[in-house]
């Protein structure tokens, strides 16, 4: 038998669900599981992800929630089988460092997307450089972000950015809402970029930086490049591979 650990987001379907899985199957707790079974939607396992990093344990999601795009099917038979059988997606984050107006340093991981948001009604101006070198001098616009590939399907794509395969070894960089470049659709980037965004005219035109769940305000920089040395593995059935839904999810219409 598997060691489980089950976690659960705060809705009745999913705490039920929990409930008769662990009826079933026990559950081992964090410390000594092998895998650890989220259920509920992709926001819950996105907060697992980042709970579990430390300890290296691969997630399987089975959907109690809405979207669903990183989860399996739920079903209660045969959870060690599903289990064992299922493929291993290795996704790795994005490392924020943003910088505030006060000085302070702010680091944080996104397994989906780094994003600069506008904070009052003034449009954000922001400097745009890879790799130390300029490539946007000004871009006028609610905000921009960059993804990872596993990302690429979440806010990326809701901003009209490109979909990015799993093994793309690239970094979709989206404008949101760009007012100046009018016609500037955004950039594919190779994956080992690094990505400043500088704030001009930061107090008249706040920005704040998110990392997935991180939240950070007045921000005068934000650098953004992929972390290597972190991986996170999502199991996923065969039936509904990560990659295979991505490739799908391009000939949606």
């Amino acid at each position: 038998m598997t060691r489980i650990h089950f976690t659960a987001a705060s809705t009745e379907q999913a705490q039920d669900a929990r409930e008769r899985l662990v009826a079933l199957y026990g559950d081992s707790g964090p410390e000594a599981a092998e895998v650890v079974v989220a259920l509920g939607g992709d926001g819950l396992m996105l907060e697992t992800i980042h709970r579990m990093i430390d300890r290296e344990l691969p997630v399987y999601g089975m959907n109690c929630g809405s979207v669903g795009f990183l989860m399996n099917d739920f079903a209660e038979a045969d959870l060690p089988a599903r289990i064992a059988r299922a493929q291993s997606n290795d996704i790795h984050p994005l490392r924020m460092h943003a910088v505030t107006s006060t000085g302070a340093v702010e680091e944080a991981l996104a397994f989906n997307e780094v994003s600069l948001l506008r904070q009052l009604r003034q449009a954000a101006k922001i400097r745009i450089s890879i790799d130390g070198r300029v490539r946007l001098a000004e871009l006028i616009c609610d905000g921009v972000l960059v993804s990872t590939p596993a990302g690429s399907t979440a806010y990326n794509l809701s901003a009209h950015g490109p979909i990015v395969p799993l093994t793309a070894n690239l970094l979709p960089l989206t404008p949101i809402s760009a007012f100046r470049p009018r016609r500037w659709r955004g950039a594919l980037l190779p994956s080992n970029s690094e990505i400043l965004f500088e704030i001009l005219e930061s107090e008249k035109r706040p920005v704040a930086a998110v990392a997935d769940f991180t939240e950070v305000r007045r921000v005068i920089s934000v650098a953004a490049s992929e972390d290597r040395s972190v991986c996170a593995r999502i199991l996923s059935d065969p039936d509904r591979a990560l990659s295979e839904r991505i490739i799908r999810e391009q000939f949606t219409v």
